[in-house]
């Protein structure tokens, strides 16, 4: 069966700096209309650093769509015409104040499909050597670094409850335990 929905009428209704929500038209495949509130977003990057002792490295920063202060690993957006590796170094540098000399794709995902186009690009940093922090004019930032099973058992406990650090500290986890199981 195909699920595909044809666009018939798009309307923005907001742009923004970061997003721009739309409401579209949409013929269902089984010739009904609907329509879809969607929020365009721009692709982002996450980084997982890991050094040679296994430690990870964590940005501690308040959120204000969910009025938390949330753990999180290094992300940001790509910048106009930034391929995602270099969008991923220089957010681990901006962030951290950490340069990786070595940049690996762990995974790409939809971080809510249901509603945004938004794409992380998750990366494992390796090889890591002291640079410069360069926070976005707008941030406030604390970096943390941490054992690796650490950071997983923090999203065990429910501490870390952001879904592109769940995601990419489980990812990074899984492919070590993995590489230790076959060793």
């Amino acid at each position: 069966m195909d699920f595909t929905e044809k666009t018939v009428g798009s309307k923005v209704i907001f742009s923004g700096k970061i997003i721009n929500v739309q409401v579209d038209t949409v013929r269902l495949p089984n010739g009904r209309e609907s329509t879809r509130e969607i929020v365009k977003h721009a692709e982002a990057v996450a980084v997982v650093a890991l050094d040679n002792d296994n430690n990870i490295y964590l940005v501690k920063q308040y959120r204000k769509p969910v009025e938390e202060t949330l753990l999180e690993i290094p992300a940001g957006i790509l910048e106009p015409n930034e391929e995602l590796i270099t969008c991923a170094y220089r957010e681990l540098e901006e962030e951290t104040g950490l340069k990786a000399s070595k940049m690996e794709k762990l995974l790409s995902f939809y971080s809510a499909p249901g509603f945004t186009d938004e794409k992380i690009t998750i990366y494992l940093a390796t090889e890591l050597t002291k640079g410069e922090i360069n926070f976005d004019e707008d941030e406030l930032l604390e970096t943390l670094k941490m054992p690796l099973i650490d950071a997983f058992n923090l999203i065990n406990s429910g501490l870390i409850i952001d879904a592109k650090s769940i995601i990419g500290i489980q990812s990074l986890y899984n492919k070590i335990k993995i590489i230790d199981e076959k060793e």
